[in-house]
């Protein structure tokens, strides 16, 4: 064969790993977010946590799908998240790809010290990859995307969480928790000098990288959707342009932020919308050699690479990553630390 390698096609059931892959049933062996259907049953494997599960925060372009599938009916979308659950053993929209968080106490681990038996935390990976299983949905919250259920879940060796230490509500927390890798991102790119779009300014998410990227310095351009969303996005008194628009017309969002920017347009554009078809808006808002960052999991990656190239947009384009070292703490502490933004999220949450 000349040194050439062949690659033995044969499914080997995985052992146990930190990763998750023990768990996958089919395809088998397969990470967790690629299988079609997780395994949430008992026993424990060694590594893995247990955790008696109290509430859902589905992702904001997951429950924007499924409430409007379900017609604006919180009884159909109850219904809808248990069908999910049960076929996939885990929470994962197959419309948009994406999930949430949850929260939970630990009532059982194997092998490992943290987390704790008794311990409160929220899960810090998706809900696409956390093996679950739902006795029932007892509440739909349409308002702030909350779940109350029953049921149990699986921690993998190698997925973050947070510890709820009480200071402060946790259903205050867990909608944190659920954007946290948003302001660690932000604090990572956004610069003193620079003029940043924020796409969807007053969502979760959206406020913030709009906060994070004022404390660095930069200028906030903020798209919202009407003048409630620019009132909230004013209130925080970052001194953040709001500029309402719809954020899927990316003709009319050029010309707003051409005109807001004095036509130099932005250094940096974060995507925070909970709805497809922003992605050329987004491209078209940014500088030749400027970045856009993808944190909306309503984006079609596809549609943004083939549609920058079809305008001859030479910019960087990120996908983003929910994860970053430090996250979950970064964002608590500036909810701790600053009132104005701590309001903003306790009026999302009425």
């Amino acid at each position: 064969m000349g040194g050439t390698l062949v690659s033995d096609r044969r499914v080997v059931a995985p052992a146990v790993n930190p990763f998750g892959a023990h768990r996958a049933v089919e395809p088998e062996g397969s990470l967790p977010y690629m299988a079609g259907q997780l395994d949430p049953g008992l026993p424990l494997h060694p590594g893995e946590a247990l955790i008696e599960v109290e509430a859902l925060n589905i992702d904001s372009a997951s429950f924007s799908q499924l409430l409007d599938e379900a017609g604006g009916d919180t009884k159909h979308v109850a219904r809808r998240i248990m069908q999910i659950v049960d076929e996939r053993g885990k929470m994962h929209n197959p419309v948009t790809g994406s999930g949430g968080v949850l929260i939970g106490t630990v009532v059982q681990t194997a092998g490992r010290e943290r987390p704790a038996v008794g311990d409160r935390i929220v899960t810090l990976s998706s809900l696409t990859t956390t093996p679950l299983e739902l006795d029932a949905v007892l509440e739909v919250d349409a308002r702030t995307h909350q779940i109350k259920a029953t049921g149990h879940a699986v921690l993998f060796d190698r997925s973050p969480y947070a510890l709820l230490d009480g200071s402060l509500p946790e259903r205050l927390a867990m909608s944190v928790l659920d954007v946290c890798g948003a302001a660690t991102q932000a604090k990572r790119r956004a610069r003193s000098g620079q003029s940043v779009v924020v796409a969807g300014a007053a969502g979760k998410s959206g406020l913030l990288v709009s906060w994070v990227s004022a404390m660095e310095g930069a200028r906030v351009i903020g798209l919202v959707r009407d003048g409630t969303e620019a009132e909230r996005l004013a209130r925080l008194g970052i001194g953040a342009t709001p500029v309402t628009c719809d954020a899927t017309d990316p003709l009319a969002v050029y010309h707003m932020v051409r005109q807001a920017t004095d036509g130099q347009m932005a250094d940096l554009v974060f995507n925070c919308v909970n709805v497809p078809r922003a992605e050329m808006s987004c491209i078209l808002a940014a500088k030749p050699r400027g970045l856009v960052y993808f944190f909306s999991m309503a984006t079609n990656f596809q549609a943004a690479a083939l549609g920058a190239e079809a305008v001859g947009s030479d910019v960087d384009l990120m996908i983003g990553n929910g994860f970053a070292e430090g996250h979950a703490d970064f964002a608590l502490s500036l909810i701790r630390d600053h009132a104005p933004l701590r309001a903003a999220f306790e009026q999302l949450l009425g």
